[in-house]
């Protein structure tokens, strides 16, 4: 800013601006690649690229086309298309050239618009030399990556045509092309006029004629110096083109007839030693036949050193155009940096610098008047908001945060980390593309469209992980430290991607605008209270208002502006900081009050920051740092102390006395209430550009308005501070200071008397609290963004957003949630406007800087006081029609701040008693807090902040109906559509208890329209104790429809919503008592139906099983409901409902309804197995086990007698016809007609019946471990194929069990031959596939609780063989134990090996077991079944003659060899037996050998042996014959 100058303005940024998308599109080139051509190696003919943006203004209504060329992307122009009674656009075109741009660019109006739809017309020139003339459409037609339309575009190299030099200056009108070049020669090309071919497309501008054209030519260098710039402007309907040169010469010429009108030389610059640069030409005013004319000078040997003179070049008009000179130049000196952009208006020049934009008249009297106004740019207010605009401000922070959080240093970290958030995504600081380029120096990378997508929360959430990542959270001074470096960097790029570019100017409106490098902004004036707090007032005091009548007279004016020097003084010490400390613990109240910071502030403007504070920021400053910042901030607030003491004591002189000085702050304090507007007719206000801007002032005068606000607050509480030490007898130390420092004789007191300061705190300090919470909430509206609409009520969300047609309120819903869109501009589509102030916002141009002032003004009024304006005792009375408008949007947290705020000031201001007996203003706003809190409370709320937001609504719509009075009702009906609330549905007047009841029924539904369960049980019984009161007969004033409902279904009713809200908060037992309190019967059915369903649902129906709940009466309820569960559920369901009927039952020792109910379970289980084909088959038939298990167990309970049950009449049947089924259909089908064949075989059973299924599906069970399929059909005949596969899949157990438990007598031992037959051939070693395969299966365990099945079968195969490890071991053991059942199981087993393997060798202790069955007594080879005599036989019948003889051999030796003792028992009658058939038989199968020739040696060997064998045992028993004749005829 101008130190010179008055600020009279500031800038306002156009909320969307920097968001913009862009559509590239690619310009072809045509140019051939020639010698003439420039290359990428040729050295550019034309002036670089610069950092340059205009604005063209076209149509009527205008339309608003601006262009940008940067620096960084030489080859890409910019172009935006927008109007101001539109939104700002979304999207623009981005025109990408195959080199690079000069900083030149011309858009007009095609006026041949043809067929095609061409809009304007577009020229631009690149560093080369080429010139391009496009045909531009609407923007939106145009495609991303795409390649611009060769018939819309015209390409003309100006190297084709003869130059003298450097093209240095360029200027384009329709239909022409001008180009100056360093010769000083001008050149018209009438591009897009003619074809580049005819005659007429080329004209050099130039005053000789015939031979002197030629001398002209030889001669240009030296009589004219280099073009500096070129400038088109009408004058009497001519175009003329202005040229600047180089040495100061200023030429007119005649586009039309190529003549020139005018020439002259500038005699001298300046500045001593200035070249002269730019020229802009303004418009032309007829009335006193001026042009003014500005130009820019630069001095050579200082870069930063500029200057622009005004001239005013005078015309006449006649049969040709006279131009001279006045004599008369104004110069206005830059002072610092350069100019960046001059625009020209009819009364005034406008000069944008880096530091600011600066207005002067163009025709003042006085040439060498400096006077002029000073606009400040954003840079200043960004630099303040982020701290960055001194080198300590932020240290200051971390000082003063330390101070008032003294006692609580674990919430600094959370509360300066919000400060920053807020204000970096604060309207106006936010920037997408400096936030973009900032994380990512922090490697935080994302595209283009993925980091536009993400809302403000996405954001905030970012930026805090980025900077907890980067700090140390336990260390708030080195998280202040990386925000500090953290907002260093984004202010860098703040001021690197938003550099200012140009300006735009609006004649038609006054708009004045700036045009930055990715956004753009308008310009306002400061009303008059900002000019006062700016210090402009002694400056502009005659251009205020004339409602800004502040003093009376001379003396109140002085003790106003001493009084704004304290307070200047006690901002300057405090810094930036104080504002946004008191500011966000107004935001944040939970963490600290506003009335907490204040006395703390003015604690360390008396004593400074807390000495402990040193030791935190110690480690970053240094011990020697510290010391110094420590003891240069002591000095510091000694002078201001004195300061501040000497200028209240020269105040108070000045002033003869306190009370005048508090009139002066009251006058002022007036006019810093937000002013009540007169409204008008109303008229629609729409989403556009105007009311985007309007958003945005309005949020700069509230921060203004607020700061001031709380300087004032500060300086009167100082005052009462330092007061009351005198007055209490302490006399600071600071007071003994000014007596030594200004040598008085005596010690200077504040002294005020008592009423001064009741005055004070009971006046002054309430109004400024109001103040600033008034403009708290217009800066809170106008900087807060829009909350994102919640995924889940998105289509809510969007309904209730397209509340008409129209397409401008439509746009909302892509833009809540973003930074651009606050809550302000929310609000503002949504009021009707007074068609004096508010309606100019639906005007079709830009507004002019003056016009904001009423509108803010018209705005802030329409929020504080609403659009009647009427005055109320109540504070902000408009808050409620603000809430139901947030409301009805979704914006919930705004609506709480609001609400809270207003309700929390009202309760400071003791109003509450009268605003609830009063209109219903208390009630609705409590009723519209309690809505907000219960839709915060379901927007994705957890833990602890949903249980509080749940509990302050709740208190909210309770205290409703405890503290209203007769209002509440009429007031409640209203405000329910307005807000967009559900309807309270009551008419009439009613009594209050029916009222009560009434809203208690609303309240619940609303509570359970956001499932939140455990507030709507509340209001169901506060409901319920209302409705005796209320369905009183004799209460004449209830209303008609409550009279006709029926106490009891009333009652009922309610009941029922009791019970299923308790249900949904799983208070099982709370939900029982409201059943048996239900007086409904029917009602009392339904909820117990439910309660058992949502039992089972949530696995909590073991309550019912154990005892606890007392069904008295509700037994056969329960078993019905448990019943009619059990059938119509998923056999598979969890947990299984007929375990549940078998729990109840066990437990009321109803033992054959429990069998029944696990038999049933067991039946379905096999049917629905087998429809389904089950995929996991094995686990349903270990539920059947389970279930045919427990019902076994069940039945042995009851008496032998009794120990049957019939699973129809026991239980419920399959199909109940007075329940509806939930099965699919088919499903249905197909299970009845299976269900109907078993009904017709279930009739009754006991436990034999029931153990022998068990048997039959272990075996099922233990074959589908085997992944061998069977299937039990539950008929009587068993198959004859199941023991086969038992078999087969060795299980061999299983087999026996069912062979012993189904078969008796002949068919027992023709079984058991049949499974050792198939086991023996398993043994024989070349049996293909005789490997050993182990199997591991399961333990046959229950689903539910894990345990084994009670049985003696053991499912688990490789238990099998703990007897053995091989076929032959158990072979060996099962043939020992099941011989007994058949004798012949040993020959069975023996015959089979020898058959299947002729050379198998039988086992030793199979041969042994022939042995071992011999006769006690017998000798020889006789004895059982199983004997050796048939063992012998066995190996004769196959072949094999040397076991068969070997055996024999050993029985006819033994005889041979017997005891002596034993032989008189030999010798008795049929003692001794041989198979002499069978040893015949051996005796000839060896001679047939023999004669075979098979064998032969052998065979003679063994038949050798066995003729000496039988030749000594014939022998002996001749001998034991003759023995026994002898014997016997002894006798």
């Amino acid at each position: 800013m101008e130190r010179s100058r008055s600020l009279v303005g500031m800038e306002v940024p156009i909320p969307g601006s920097d968001s913009v998308k862009w559509i590239e599109v690619t310009v072809p080139s045509s140019t051939p690649a020639t010698s003439s051509s420039p290359s990428s190696s040729s050295p550019p003919i034309a002036p670089l690229t610069e950092d340059t943006a205009a604005c063209v203004i076209i149509g009527d209504p205008p339309t608003y086309l601006i262009w940008r060329i940067h620096k960084s992307q030489p080859c890409a122009l910019d172009l935006v298309e927008l109007c101001a009674f539109k939104e700002f656009p979304s999207t623009g075109i981005r025109i990408l050239f195959p080199d690079a741009l000069c900083p030149f660019a011309f858009i007009c109006k095609d006026e041949n618009i043809c067929a095609s739809g061409n809009l304007y017309l577009l020229y631009a020139l690149t560093v080369s030399g080429v010139a391009y003339l496009f045909k531009l459409r609407n923007i939106c037609t145009y495609e991303s990556c795409s390649i611009f339309p060769s018939n819309d575009l015209i390409e003309f190299n100006l190297q084709t045509y003869p130059h003298y030099g450097e093209i240095t200056a360029v200027a384009a009108t329709s239909g022409s092309l001008v180009i100056g070049r360093n010769d000083g020669s001008v050149s018209l090309f009438r591009l897009g006029m003619f074809d580049q071919s005819a005659p007429d497309f080329v004209h050099e501008l130039r005053d000789d004629t015939g031979i002197g054209r030629l001398w002209g030519f030889i001669t240009r260098v030296k009589m004219v110096s280099p073009v500096q710039d070129l400038v088109i402007s009408e004058v009497v309907g001519r175009k003329l083109v202005f040229v600047l040169h180089f040495d100061g010469m200023l030429q007119v010429w005649d586009l039309l007839s190529h003549s020139k009108v005018f020439s002259c030389t500038m005699t001298a610059a300046p500045l001593l030693g200035a070249t002269f640069l730019r020229l802009w030409v303004g418009e032309a005013k007829y009335n006193t036949n001026i042009i003014p004319l500005v130009i820019l000078c630069r001095q050579a040997l200082e870069v930063n050193k500029e200057m622009i003179s005004i001239y005013h070049l005078h015309f006449s008009v006649g049969d040709r155009i006279i131009f001279f000179f006045d004599s008369s130049m104004q110069n206005i000196p830059s002072e610092e940096g350069k100019f960046i952009d001059v625009k020209l208006t009819s009364d005034k020049i406008w000069m944008l610098k880096q530091n600011g934009l600066i207005s002067h008249n163009l025709f003042h009297a006085n040439t060498n008047l400096e006077e002029g106004h000073c606009y400040a740019l954003q840079e200043t207010f960004v630099a303040d908001q982020l701290f960055q605009s001194s080198e300590h401000c932020l240290d200051d922070l971390l000082w003063i945060s330390h101070s008032l959080f003294s006692s609580m240093k674990e919430q600094i970290v959370s509360f300066v980390s919000s400060i920053f958030l807020r204000r970096l995504l604060h309207p106006g600081v936010y920037h997408n593309s400096v936030l973009h380029a900032t994380l990512q120096d922090f490697n935080k990378h994302w595209s283009n469209p993925e980091f536009q997508s993400l809302t403000v929360d996405g954001l905030k959430k970012e930026i805090l992980s980025l900077i907890e990542h980067e700090g140390v959270p336990e260390s708030p001074s080195t998280i202040f430290y990386c925000w500090k470096n953290f907002c260093a960097r984004y202010f860098h790029y703040w001021c690197k991607n938003s550099a200012p570019c140009g300006l735009l100017m609006d004649s038609s409106t006054g708009a004045v605008g700036l045009i930055r490098k990715d956004s753009l902004s308008l310009f306002r004036c400061l009303e008059d209270i900002e000019l006062l707090i700016y210090g402009s007032f002694d400056e502009l005091g005659a251009s205020m208002n004339s409602g800004f009548d502040l003093y009376a007279d001379d003396l109140e004016r002085e003790i106003l502006f001493e009084v704004l020097r304290c307070i200047s003084s006690i901002s300057l010490q405090l810094g930036k900081t104080a504002s946004a400390l008191f500011y966000e613990s107004l935001i944040r109240a939970q963490i600290i009050s506003s009335e907490e910071i204040v006395p703390r502030l003015l604690k360390i403007l008396e004593n400074g920051c807390s000495s402990s504070v040193a030791a935190h920021p110690i480690s970053d400053l240094g011990a020697d740092g510290a010391w110094e910042k420590e003891l240069g901030d002591h000095k510091t607030l000694r002078k201001f102390s004195v300061d501040m003491l000497l200028s209240l004591h020269a105040l108070c002189n000045k002033a003869k006395s306190w009370s005048r000085v508090l009139n002066a702050i009251e006058s002022y304090l007036k006019f810093l209430v937000p002013r009540k507007m007169t409204q008008g007719v109303h008229s629609e206000v729409l989403f556009n550009i105007n009311t985007s801007i309007l958003a945005q002032a309005t949020s700069q005068v509230a921060k203004v308005m607020f700061e001031s606000a709380l300087d004032i607050l500060l300086l009167l509480s100082y005052l009462v501070n330092i007061s009351g030490q005198v007055l209490n007898g302490e006399i600071p130390l600071t007071f003994f200071y000014v007596k030594l420092l200004e040598g008085l004789s005596e010690i200077i007191r504040i002294y005020m008397l008592h009423d001064d300061i009741s005055r004070i705190q009971l006046e002054l300090i309430p109004m400024i609290q109001e103040i600033v919470t008034e403009w708290l909430i217009i800066h809170f509206f106008g900087t807060t963004p829009t909350e994102s609409p919640a995924l889940e009520d998105f289509s809510s969300q969007l309904s209730s957003l397209q509340i008409d047609s129209n397409n401008d309120r439509k746009s909302w819903n892509k833009r809540l949630g973003k930074c651009d869109f606050t809550l302000a501009l929310m609000l503002l589509v949504n009021i009707q406007s007074p068609s004096g102030d508010l309606s100019q916002l639906s005007l079709r141009s830009l507004p002019s800087s003056h016009s904001f002032i009423s509108s803010v003004q018209d705005f802030t009024s329409w929020i504080i006081w609403g659009s009647t304006g009427e005055e109320s005792s109540a504070f902000f009375s408009h808050s409620t029609e603000l809430a139901s408008i947030l409301l009805r949007h979704g914006q919930y947290d705004a609506v709480e701040y609001l609400l809270t705020i207003v309700d929390a000031h009202s309760s400071k201001e003791k109003l509450s008693g009268s605003i609830q007996s009063s209109d219903g203003g208390w009630c609705k706003l409590h009723h519209l807090l309690g809505c907000c809190l219960l839709a915060q409370a379901q927007g994705g709320l957890n833990g602890i902040h949903k249980e509080n937001k749940i509990c302050e609504a709740v208190r909210c719509f309770f205290s409703i109906l405890a503290s209203c009075g007769e209002g509440a009702s009429q007031a409640l009906q209203s405000l329910s559509s307005v807000a967009g609330l559900p309807h309270l549905g009551l008419n009439g007047h009613v009594s209050s208890a029916a009222w009560k009841l009434h809203y208690y029924q609303w309240a619940m539904q609303k509570f359970e329209q956001y499932n939140i369960s455990e507030g709507a049980c509340q209001f169901a019984l506060a409901a319920l104790e209302q409705v005796d009161e209320a369905l009183d007969p004799q209460n004449d004033s209830c209303g008609e429809d409550t009279l006709n409902e029926l106490a009891t279904s009333f009652k009922g009713r309610l009941w029922a919503n009791v019970f299923k809200f308790t249900l949904d908060l799983n208070h099982f037992y709370d939900a029982y008592c409201a059943i048996i309190s239900n007086p409904d019967e029917e009602s009392k059915t339904i909820c117990l139906r439910r309660f058992i369903i949502v039992l089972y649902e949530r696995g909590a129906i073991k309550i019912l099983c154990d005892g606890q709940l007392p069904f008295i009466g509700l037994t056969d309820k329960v078993e019905r409901e448990l019943a009619w569960k059990a059938e119509r559920s998923d056999i598979a369901a969890k947990p299984n409902p007929y375990k549940l009927l078998y729990a109840f039952e066990m437990h009321r020792h109803n033992w054959r309804k429990a069998a029944s109910y696990m038999y049933l379970y067991s039946a379905r289980l096999r049917t629905e197995s087998v429809l389904r084909d089950h995929p996991h088959l094995s686990l349903a038939l270990q539920e059947r086990l389970n279930g045919l298990s427990a019902a076994i167990n069940a039945l042995y309970l009851v008496r032998p007698a009794c120990a049957w049950i019939n699973p129809i009449l026991g239980g419920n049947p399959l199909h109940n016809e007075h329940y509806p089924s939930k099965k699919a259909k088919k499903m249905e089908e197909e299970q009845s007609s299976c269900n109907d064949a078993q009904l017709q075989k279930l009739q009754t059973y006991d436990v034999e019946k029931l153990e022998n299924e068990f048997v039959l599906t272990t075996a099922e069970y233990l074959l589908s471990l085997a992944n061998v399929k069977w299937t039990y059909t539950g008929m009587e005949i068993l198959p004859s194929d199941l023991v086969d596969l038992l078999v087969e899949t060795n299980l061999y157990d299983m087999a026996f069990t069912i062979v012993l438990k189904f078969w008796k007598g002949s068919g027992l031992k023709r079984e058991l031959e049949r499974i050792f037959i198939a086991m023996s051939m398993k043994c024989c070693p070349n049996r293909v596939g005789s490997s050993l395969t182990w199997t591991r299966g399961l333990l046959l365990t229950s689903s539910t609780d894990g345990t084994s099945i009670q049985s003696s079968i053991d499912p688990d195969p490789s238990t099998q063989q703990s007897k053995g490890v091989n076929r032959w071991e158990k072979l060996e053991i099962y043939l020992e134990k099941y011989k007994v059942f058949n004798a012949r199981l040993p020959v069975i087993v023996a015959e089979t090996l020898l058959r299947t393997d002729p050379q198998i060798e039988l086992p030793l202790w199979l041969v042994h077991m022939f042995k071992a069955n011999q006769k006690e007594n017998y000798w020889g080879m006789t004895g059982q079944e199983s004997n050796t005599a048939t063992l012998f036989q066995l190996y004769v019948d196959h072949g094999r003659y040397t076991e068969a003889t070997t055996l024999l051999l050993e029985y006819i030796e033994s005889f041979a060899s017997m005891r002596p003792a034993d032989i008189i028992h030999r010798k008795k009658p049929s003692a001794v037996w041989f198979p002499y058939t069978t040893i015949e038989r051996l005796w000839c199968q060896l001679e047939q050998m023999i004669s075979l020739g098979n064998m032969v040696n052998q065979c003679e060997k063994l038949k050798k042996l066995l003729h000496e064998a039988l030749l000594r045992h014939l022998n002996l028993l001749k001998v034991d014959s003759d023995d026994a004749l002898s014997s016997s005829s002894v006798q």
